[in-house]
């Protein structure tokens, strides 16, 4: 016999988007539901952004010790340390339930009741979840992306996409990587530093084709160091199991044949739009994409679609604050999703991050931009973490010094995204970060002199 509830929100989907608008929505007093096929948290917390920085993490651990077994700078010695994986795996798993068990308790204590099952869609005010049907005023569509996969390369023995990468029984020996972008190069790296031996195809010219060259130059240095070999503009035909090789098309149309014992596919991301009857709906699209407008609102009234389902950025920062927009919107509060910037950050070594435009954004929005970079090789900080590459990159308005985009390349800048993000949005000029007083020694130095040498006096260079 069917069940049905009846709530004012009801959200699908509990990733970042999904239960940050429920967390929101509990807050503001509203009637909320959030229905979850797998784990709370979805693929961020469980399959992507935090394990993922937690083997990054283990990688660059066992590497530094490696490296300090051999010959170390710093006058540290100790014996050729050894690695248990299994155990890596386990403090990682650590993290994710505890970051996982956190958010159930925030949604518990702010009343959102959560219902574990599959959603199947029936019109835009009723979903069922097995016996149960939820009716509902508000629907918000928060399921999030999945994996691309290649028809000629299908997920199973060897053949592994990030899920898999993530929850290693062994280190392989050799490993191929399908994809140079972010994730492919992220997992990469750490698998070199965890000791297999790494090749990465990629089918544009360079690795991580959406950053500009200059900023990834770094990236490129590091890979020659740590011996990952690169096949650019290199398309894969298949696999052959009988051999464990992997087939590969080169710029000149010859195949070659690449022997590994794993094979990660990592050439992108999709929205998740299958499985759960979204075509009931018949919304409007942006591609693959659900179309919504700047207040998140697809083509039906009362139904919204928030994070990576809702197309580029596919970012669990630009979900979560999606998400809490919506709430308050439904709670009649005045609101629309308008950022100046949304930073993107990529893990590799070094890490890279983008906020705003580009030298090549600026000058195809038809901006007269200073550029102006400061290097971490002048940075006292850069040089105590062992670290001279990369550098920060400042993009600035001619007329008014108004910024428009930050880029840095280095070690640990991914924690500089926050004040590039902020800075941004409080419509800074170049005059505002070159008269901040920055802290020394700090990696952010190089944010103000950055400005200062935009400006035509930096202090350190």
């Amino acid at each position: 016999m069917q069940q049905t509830l009846n709530t004012t929100l009801l959200i699908i989907g509990g990733g970042p988007g999904g239960y940050v608008t429920a967390i929101r929505a509990g807050q503001l007093g509203i009637s909320t539901i959030l229905v979850e096929g797998q784990s709370l948290g979805g693929t961020c917390l469980n399959i992507g952004c935090i394990p993922s920085k937690a083997l990054i993490h283990v990688a660059e651990q066992f590497h530094q010790t490696q490296h300090h077994s051999q010959h170390s700078a710093l006058g540290i010695s100790v014996s050729a340390p050894t690695l248990d994986i299994s155990k890596s795996v386990e403090w990682k798993d650590g993290i994710v339930d505890r970051l996982t068990t956190g958010v159930a308790a925030l949604l518990k204590k702010h009343k959102v009741q959560v219902i574990q099952g599959w959603a199947n869609v029936v019109d835009g005010k009723t979903v069922d979840v097995g016996d149960t049907r939820i009716q509902c005023e508000h629907l918000v569509l928060a399921t999030g992306s999945k994996s691309v996969n290649l028809p000629m390369l299908p997920i199973g023995g060897p053949i592994i996409s990030s899920t898999e990468a993530l929850a290693p029984k062994s280190v392989p020996k050799r490993l191929i990587v399908v994809g140079g972008g972010y994730i492919g190069l992220e997992l990469g790296i750490a698998y070199r530093k965890l000791g297999a031996e790494v090749s990465v195809v990629e089918a544009q010219d360079r690795i991580l084709p959406a950053y500009d060259a200059e900023l990834t130059q770094p990236v490129n240095e590091t890979l020659k160091q740590l011996g990952i070999k690169l096949y650019l503009k290199h398309s894969v035909q298949g696999f052959d199991s009988s051999g464990n090789t992997l087939q590969v098309l080169d710029p000149n149309g010859d195949t070659l044949n690449l022997e590994t014992d794993q094979v990660l596919v990592a050439v992108g991301r999709k929205p998740n739009t299958q499985g759960w009857n979204l075509e009931a709906l018949n919304l409007a699209m942006n591609g693959s994409s659900i179309k919504i407008d700047n207040r998140c609102q697809t083509s039906m009234r009362n139904v919204y679609a928030i994070g990576d389902l809702s197309g580029e950025p596919m970012l669990a920062h630009r979900a979560m604050a999606q998400g809490e927009m919506v709430a308050e919107l439904i709670s009649g509060k005045s609101r629309e999703f308008n950022p100046t910037a949304i930073a993107a950050v990529c893990f590799t070594d070094p890490e890279l991050v983008v906020v705003g435009k580009t030298p090549d954004d600026a000058k195809a929005a038809g901006l007269d931009c200073i550029v102006s970079s400061f290097p971490f090789a002048a940075n006292g900080r850069a040089m105590t973490l062992e670290s001279k590459s990369g550098f920060v990159r400042v993009v600035a308005r001619r007329d008014n010094h108004l910024i428009v985009g930050w880029q840095a390349v280095g070690v640990g800048v991914s924690e500089l995204s926050t004040a590039f993000g902020q800075s941004l949005e409080m419509g800074a000029r170049l005059e505002d970060i070159a008269g901040t007083i920055h802290a020394h020694p700090t990696l952010g130095e190089a944010v103000q002199e950055a400005a200062l040498r935009a400006l035509g006096h930096a202090l350190h260079l």
